[in-house]
This record gives structure tokens, sequence and C-alpha cells, in this order.
């Protein structure tokens, strides 16, 4: 192991998670003299907590998943970033991968992929056949940024850029209990809903009846959820609800748009009467 940390910047994201950061930023002190963790004005002291593990503590109001880590990579210091969750701990097998890639002329690639992995309440480490992302998280400035979307959260990288994939997987703990995650998935389709609608995109109707069963199929079946037991049932039903939710709220929001259209028309068209009435009294005969 290298006593030099790498020319490596993290950055953090974060709200309301005193009780989980502590961890993050600690897996990366040991390959990082420049982490960062943007901090959307949380009330629980994760200030504090993230500030006395040595990280640097910027206050950002929340603009979006893509915005907010925008403004993030604008603040590292290294020519090299890594983005990670508050939710998330790199183990010390990837931190020493990503040690080596700076060892001897530095990475060889402009962006890197890392695979991860969600870990349930009550697991150690990810399940061997877990379902796993593997998105760039590790990248240069120059060759790449968090896209704009509020709701999309990738890396948009510049044309020509070349990206392999890291071995080590990132240990996701996104679950404190069913109820809180139910809780941010109901937020999150708000956010969704209104995307929908910044962009004019429209979901059919008929995608009230299909998106709970299909959706419970691809958590439980296709992301392999029936390995895991009984949470593994309970989060795929999240899963599943959570997908119905972002439907329903965009279908209720057409509905509600649309009766307020009929209801402006209809008072447009009555005060037209009225000024009709007005006139037609004013200019009759003596």
């Amino acid at each position: 192991m290298s006593a030099t940390k790498p020319p490596l910047s993290v950055f953090i994201i974060a709200k309301n998670e005193a009780d989980r950061i502590g961890r993050t930023i600690e897996a990366v002190r040991s390959i990082s003299d420049d982490v960062i963790v943007i901090d959307s004005l949380s009330t629980d002291g994760t200030q504090a907590v993230a500030a006395a593990r040595g990280a640097r503590v910027v206050e950002h109001a929340f603009e979006g998943y893509g915005p907010q880590k925008r403004f993030g990579e604008t603040l590292c210091r290294h020519d090299w970033m890594l983005n990670v969750d508050a939710d998330e701990v790199v183990p010390e097998d990837l931190a020493e991968e990503i040690r080596a890639l700076f060892d001897g002329g530095g990475p060889g690639a402009d962006a890197y992929r890392i695979r991860i992995a969600e870990i349930f309440p009550g697991e150690g480490r990810p399940h061997r056949f877990a379902y796993a992302l593997a998105p760039v998280r590790l990248y240069r400035k120059d060759k790449g940024t968090y896209s704009i979307s509020p709701v999309h959260d990738r890396v948009d990288l510049v044309p020509g850029a070349t990206v392999r994939k890291l071995r080590g997987t990132i240990h996701h703990f996104s679950v404190r209990s069913l109820g809180d995650q139910m809780a941010k998935l109901n937020r999150y389709t708000d956010a969704l809903v209104d995307d929908l609608a910044a962009r004019g995109e429209t979901i059919s109707v008929f995608r009230l009846v299909a998106e709970f069963p299909a959706n419970f199929v691809k958590a439980y079946l296709g992301r392999r959820h029936f390995l895991r037991g009984a949470y593994g049932f309970m989060t795929a039903m999240n899963f599943a609800f959570y997908r119905y939710l972002r439907v329903a709220k965009h279908i209720e929001m057409r509905r509600r748009e649309k009766a307020l259209r009929r209801d402006g028309g209809a008072r447009a068209e009555l005060a037209g009467k009225s000024l009709a009435g007005k006139d037609g009294a004013g200019n009759g005969p003596a």
C-alpha cells in the first residue's frame, strides 16, 4: 500500500445522513486528501459528523441530483474525481485498486465504471448474486461531468473518452428501513413527474394496470431479490409500488391540468358573455 494518497478528490452529496456518512468518509480517507461533502441544509448534524471525519463541508440547497453533483465537481481540487453517495462505502479492496491506478504513471483510461451492489439490512456484504449497476464514478474533470438532469444520475463523457471497468464493488447501504425507503421513493416520484412534464412526455393510462405487476417481476425475478429471503420480497414490493406511484402521480397531474384548463375556458366564456350583454344593453334603443 502506497503511503502517498493519489491526486484524487472525492465528493459526496448529503442531506440528513448523520447516521451513515461517517463510515462513507472514513472509507475514502486513505485514497484522498480532498474529501468534500455538499450538504443540502441538513438538520440532524450531518455537517458536524462530516467535518469531524476531516471532510470539507459546503452548504448548498438541493437543486436536483445532476445540478447538485455538478456543483460538487466545481469544488474538487484535483483533476481526478470520485463520486460516492452518503449511503455507500468503498471497501478496502476497491480502495487499493484505485490507489494502484495512480502508481506508475497514472490511470490508463479517462473514466472508470464501478459496480454498485445494494446491501440489505442484516447483510454484511453484497449477496453473491445481488443485482448491481456499474455507472461511471471515477473520471477526469476534463473528460466528463454529471448530467444536468435533476433525476437521472449519470456522468456524460466527452466524445472519444476511454472507459474501463474496475473489479471492485461499492457497497450500497440504501435501506435504513422499509418505511424510510418508501418515503424516499415517494419523494423521488415527485421529481420524476416534474421531469416528465418538463420534457413534455406522457405515459399511457393503461400503464396503471401493468406497472405494479411488471415491476414486481422485474425486481423479484429479474434483479434476483427472490434469493434474499423475506427482505428481498418486501423490497421488490416497494420497488413495484414506487414505479406504479410514478405513473399514478403523472396521470393525476395531467387530469388536474386538464380540469384547470376546462374550468379556465368556462370562466372565460362566461366573462365574454357578460361583456357582450353589457355592450348590448348600452347600444340598444333609448
